[in-house]
């Protein structure tokens, strides 16, 4: 392991300044950078530790009824809260189906939003990659790429963002809140990742020094609570990322559907937000064929970046599966697999 300097700041205000030094990373659990550095994947000089800074802990309400998670609060605390269940049931569900137990006590939601793709070659220093050797071209074009993305790719990169954690966030409008040199700013989670396009060294649009200190979920979210799932398919049940995900959230009123937000994971270099998918559901009954109709239209612009062509099926499959899920309501407790298609009904609806 090459030699880095470790700072362990006090203030959120400290921690930006210390980062702001090119070469700098910052470290909280570290499930993620640890593995990148011992792999000689990344090569940080300086590692700003921001594990122990109180701002960034806690979940709270907001004034407005909404809820505001801290960056440094562990995946496995947020899915453990009871209120946080009830008021987002898809996004706790897709928090409980991402790696193992151990892994969810450590790591932090700050850290889930921002690790790094699994791709074979970008993990790989022997291979040609242009996220992690930007020039060097993309080893994963011509190689092994069944797993690759679908949507948004490009010729210089076709790898996928492997969070469980953003695809319900991103399609119930959560907003990162982020500290950096300039001062503080917030921008929809939506926004946060980038498209490769001829720069896929670039994960999202965060500046050099910039922090994300929270995430908010806006009151609006909660009112989806009673048709929401998060549906999962993986090459083994536990302890692997998504081949292709969903988040379905539906208002289902009169019979009728009222609003539906639809995403989907493990198809992209980015959560994928369906709003096309989302305009077809609008005033539809909540059936098998509009969910067909929705699933087509969120998979419209997908083509294969290698020999991953069956993804594209598999990915409307797995919507429309998200959406019929979500239809038939809210378990009154998560399934035994959470997010597993395979997983059977847990009990009655969480919310009549």
């Amino acid at each position: 392991m090459n030699r880095f300097d470790y700072l362990r700041p006090a203030t959120v205000a400290e921690a930006v300044a210390a980062a702001a030094v090119p070469g700098s990373a910052y470290l909280a659990a570290g499930t993620n950078l640890l593995d990148l550095m011992k792999g000689g994947v990344v090569h940080p000089a300086r590692l700003v530790d921001v594990s122990r800074l109180p701002e960034l802990g806690g979940i709270e309400a907001t004034a407005d009824g909404g809820l505001r998670i801290g960056a440094r609060v562990r995946n496995a605390e947020l899915a453990r809260d009871a209120s946080f269940r009830r008021r987002f049931p898809a996004v706790a569900e897709a928090l409980l189906s991402g790696a193992s137990a151990q892994l969810r006590n450590a790591a932090t939601v700050g850290g889930n939003l921002l690790q790094r793709t699994r791709c074979a070659y970008f993990y790989d220093p022997a291979s040609a990659c242009n996220k992690r050797d930007p020039g060097a071209g993309c080893d994963a074009r011509g190689g092994e790429n069944r797993l690759h993305a679908v949507l948004g790719w490009s010729e210089s990169c076709i790898a996928t963002h492997p969070s469980d954690f953003c695809v319900p966030l991103v399609a119930l409008d959560a907003v990162v809140e982020i500290e950096g040199p300039a001062g503080r700013r917030e921008l929809p989670l939506d926004a946060l990742h980038r498209l490769p396009g001829d720069a896929p060294e670039r994960d999202t649009v965060l500046a050099p020094g910039e922090l994300v200190v929270a995430i908010r979920l806006p009151p609006e979210a909660a009112g989806f609570a009673a048709h929401a799932r998060y549906v999962k398919l993986r090459e083994r049940t536990s302890y692997a990322f998504a081949v292709v995900s969903a988040a379905a959230c539906l208002r289902v009123e009169n019979g009728a559907i009222a609003e539906a937000r639809v995403a989907l994971g493990g198809v992209a270099a980015k959560p994928w937000r369906a709003r096309a998918a989302e305009a077809v559901l609008a005033g539809a009954r909540p059936d098998a064929a509009a969910f067909r109709r929705a699933a087509e239209a969120a998979l419209a612009e997908a083509q294969p970046s290698g020999e991953n062509g069956f993804k594209i099926e598999l990915a409307r499959r797995i919507v429309a599966r998200a959406l019929a899920l979500a239809a038939a309501g809210t378990p009154e407790r998560l399934p035994a697999l959470p997010a597993s298609p395979l997983a059977p009904p847990p009990g009655g609806s969480i919310h009549v």
